[in-house]
């Protein structure tokens, strides 16, 4: 669960008052204005509660309720029932009055900002055309990937899939066609596929697609119910169990290692293929060992870029349990995206061998850490599941909030977050719960104002307004 930024009383900001002759509770806004000029006061920092504020200046609590609700008026600070009040950022404000608010509903990783990150990236596309004949480039080739991509593919894998061969990787344009091409030789129309109830909504539409049954697994903490898989083994004969195991899309939950093991002992006693999505894989410090090496006979692995390096980087290293299996996926993505392209796979080549790709990932996991420390300081506390090194949160509703309510809600606001529907299963019942995604282009000013109005919707009941405190 995300927690609230915590705070002792002797950390406390204490007003320096009496000296202007103004009211007593102006003379608090003032000073919360002025010490958060100065950098005094951090934005979304706690203020103190209200009624210890007014034992230790000696006032009555309705000065500094009066003082608090002034601040807010002045939009310095907000504050919330059951949370408190806290610093707004600087420039929040004026990231509301000339942006609009944010969209959260794409669930990308914030963009590098370090001025030095980003010229050795603008430097690599320049010197990609000094390391290769850029008419190479231009060619095809072997449909599976150059085997010099292929190598620097084994040299990303390797600290989650040691001593991968290169000759065992498929390069494919991105993570979507490599589940299309694997689903399409696994399974047929009619036939079905376990998975989390709750799953990635790439997933429901390549089964819409290909008239695929999703059969919705119930989970706890540790991942899918490994009863439950049994069940679906034996009953419905699925043709595969498709898992997000790592920072799970949308819940933020990593699957456990003894529940990595009981899964795929289930799986290879059934002999069912696990189709890993190990998308946010390379994002945390510390994570289970993959089921493509817990599991290698029955694991099709595919490892995404889009998700721990930029969306815009269509690529995806694909592993499967025998080389006629890699033979037969090549077949099927030369079928419908024929391979991927050369020149984004010598371009990630290249900044995986000079480091560049360890460099990036590294800013994201430090960027999406200080976005999490926004979020819980700002959303309710205990009230969201998330990751540090993970740029989504699992956002569920109180009561008597619905998702649909809420989502009007903050459309209204021109605030976009994706609500449960989009990840369920059929046959499964949709959660009153939302994801929010942390990353993308927006700047954490622009993120602070959005979550702030997201913590002001959740805070009042649907269609009242919020009452200053």
């Amino acid at each position: 669960m995300g927690a609230a930024l915590e705070q002792t009383e002797g950390d406390w900001w204490v007003p320096a008052i009496g000296q202007s002759g103004r009211p007593l509770y102006l003379e608090i806004a003032d000073a919360i204005a002025e010490d958060r000029r100065q950098g005094r006061l951090k934005g979304l920092e706690r203020l103190p509660p209200q009624r210890w504020l007014a034992q230790r200046l000696g006032l009555n609590f309705s000065t500094i309720s009066r003082a608090y609700g002034e601040a807010q008026r002045r939009g310095l600070i907000d504050s919330h029932v059951g949370q408190g009040s806290f610093v707004r950022p600087a420039g929040a404000e004026a990231a509301e009055a000339h942006t609009a608010p944010g969209d959260l509903s794409m669930n990308l990783p914030p963009e590098p900002s370090d001025p030095a990150l980003l010229e050795r990236m603008r430097q690599s596309f320049v010197q990609l055309g000094w390391n290769a004949d850029p008419r190479s480039l231009l060619r095809y080739g072997d449909f599976a990937g150059r085997i010099e991509d292929r190598k620097a593919g084994a040299l990303w894998l390797a600290p989650r899939l040691p001593k991968l061969d290169p000759s065992d990787i498929l390069i494919t344009a991105g993570a979507q066609p490599a589940l299309l091409a694997i689903l399409s030789v696994l399974a047929k129309q009619g036939d079905a596929i376990c998975c989390d109830m709750l799953t990635y909504p790439g997933l429901r539409a390549l089964a819409a697609h290909l008239g695929i049954r999703l059969y919705g697994l119930p989970s706890d903490d540790e991942g899918p119910d490994p009863s439950s898989l049994s069940y679906a083994c034996r009953e419905i004969s699925p043709k595969a169990i498709y898992l997000n195991p790592t920072l799970h899309n949308p819940t933020t939950r990593t699957i456990s290692a003894r529940r990595r093991m009981q899964l795929a002992e289930i799986a290879r006693t059934h002999l069912v293929p696990i189709l890993e999505d190990d998308a946010y894989g390379a994002l945390p410090y510390e994570a289970p060992t993959p089921f493509a090496a817990i599991a290698p006979d029955i694991t099709f692995h595919v490892s995404g870029l889009a998700k721990c390096l930029g969306g815009g980087l269509r690529l995806a290293y694909v592993t499967a349990p025998s080389s006629a299996w890699l033979s037969r996926l090549t077949a099927s993505t030369r079928a419908t995206s024929l391979m991927a392209s050369p020149i984004a796979a010598a371009l990630t080549s290249q900044w995986i061998i000079d480091g560049l790709a360890t460099d990036i990932i590294q800013a994201i996991r430090e960027e999406s850490q200080a976005r999490q420390t926004i979020a819980a300081a700002i959303l309710p506390r205990n009230g969201f599941f998330a990751h540090d090194q993970g740029f989504h949160l699992w956002l569920p509703l109180p009561q008597p909030w619905n998702r649909a309510d809420f989502l009007a809600s903050l459309r209204s606001k021109g605030i976009g977050v994706m609500g449960s529907d989009a990840f369920i299963a059929q046959g499964s019942t949709a959660p009153e719960a939302v994801r929010l995604c942390l990353g993308g282009s927006i700047s954490r000013e622009m993120l602070a104002a959005t979550l702030l109005s997201i913590a002001t919707t959740l805070a009042q009941p649907p269609g009242m307004m919020p009452a200053v405190i």
